[in-house]
């Protein structure tokens, strides 16, 4: 079977994961912790970041800092995994839930203005939804699959209304956004993923990244129990979503090479374009190829949900490893309730969008095996 996205585990892993057994060093204080997070930090472009233990805790984590609040509305897109959600569902929090635009695949950025002059006004500084009668206090850009959204439109409009942003940017660390790295580009904090299947993986994890050192300070005080010095006194309701030693030797190891697995992701992406572009039924992921999207997850969208059943099915006859994607927040059971707009793109997308393997140590002869069997399968 060639994997969907496994990790390349064939650099310094098992050596720094001995170095933290040797030194007993494998719980959240050790000095691999500090090293991944200075590297995640000049990776993102940013000043600071902090290791925790998952990007969805990270998110839940950034949301509390940036002062969203129980019973407030946070703006999110429609298309992205669920934990974009359920992060503002665990601060007490409801996701508004918009589409996304159809080149990018990422929050409609004039579709959230829009919405804001319209359908929401100010009462003594604040933004309030007229509907419900919340404050909207946050939004969260997802930068899909490694491609950044529409942050200058969401930006203008997050400054208009007050509204703070915490981009959640899970699989977009070396992502650049209009020749900037992906941090840079107007989120109060960014948060990325290092889970298993990411191009860069601690076995779990994640990092908050941001310049704003009074937020900084604020997010490893919150994250580390919200403690004030040796003794057990804590002056907040804190949270313990440190990462552990163990996790950032890992993450070291793969931060080493983080140049050559997005240089990888990067051309089994030109490969499916190049292969797929003139393939009748079939269109590309957004983005291409160049240097501004990460290309975590390449891949190709079919005409119909019918079409993408089938080609899943014939990859898997073939052992090649091929999946669904995101089923959309708003036709998810939590968040069936939630306000919403009207969900044109999400609705017609996700059905039709089929994965391809996408590893970083994706040979030539297996991606050609990949394409040879979706050309077949598309005559």
């Amino acid at each position: 079977m060639i994997p969907l996205a496994e990790p390349d585990l064939s650099g310094n892993e098992a050596h720094y994961l001995q170095d933290c057994v040797t030194s007993g060093f494998v719980s959240s204080v050790g000095p691999f912790v500090e090293r991944f997070e200075d590297l995640v930090a000049r990776a993102a472009g940013t000043t600071r970041a902090f290791a925790i233990a998952s990007g969805t805790v990270g998110l839940h984590l950034a949301l509390v800092a940036v002062g969203v609040k129980p019973g407030d509305l946070v703006i999110v897109p429609s298309f992205t995994f669920i934990a974009t959600a359920n992060a503002v569902a665990h601060c007490g929090a409801t996701p508004w839930i918009f589409d996304v635009d159809p080149e990018r695949w990422t929050l409609n950025g004039d579709l959230v203005a829009s919405a804001l002059d319209s359908e929401t006004e100010r009462r003594n500084g604040i933004c309030v939804h007229r509907a419900t009668g919340q404050r909207v206090s946050a939004i969260i850009p997802v930068h899909t699959l490694g491609l950044a959204a529409d942050m200058d439109a969401i930006s203008t409009a997050a400054r208009k209304h007050g509204l703070k942003i915490v981009a959640d940017a899970a699989c977009a660390l070396g992502a650049l956004y209009k020749g900037k790295p992906m941090a840079k580009a107007g989120a109060d904090l960014s948060v990325i993923s290092f889970n298993g299947n990411k191009t860069v993986t601690s076995g779990g994890g994640g990092a908050i990244v941001g310049d704003n050192s009074e937020l900084a300070v604020l997010v490893r005080h919150l994250g580390t129990t919200a403690r004030l010095g040796p003794d057990y006194d804590h002056d907040m309701v804190g949270f313990n979503y440190r990462m552990t030693n163990l996790q950032a030797a890992v993450g070291c190891a793969q931060m080493e090479r983080l140049n050559d697995f997005l240089a990888a992701k990067r051309r089994i992406r030109a490969a499916y374009d190049r292969a797929f572009s003139s393939v009748k039924g079939l269109t590309p992921f957004p983005g291409g190829a160049d240097e501004d999207n990460a290309c975590w997850l390449s891949g190709v969208v079919t005409t119909s949900a019918v079409a993408a059943e089938a080609l899943r099915k014939r990859m898997i006859a073939a052992s090649i490893e091929s999946k669904p994607f995101w089923k959309p927040i708003h036709l998810q059971a939590p968040y069936r309730a939630a306000p919403a707009t009207a969900q044109t793109i999400s609705e017609s997308l996700w059905q039709r969008v089929v994965t391809l393997p996408s590893s970083v140590n994706l040979t030539p002869l297996d991606q050609e095996r990949v394409i040879s069997t979706v050309l077949e399968a598309a005559a």
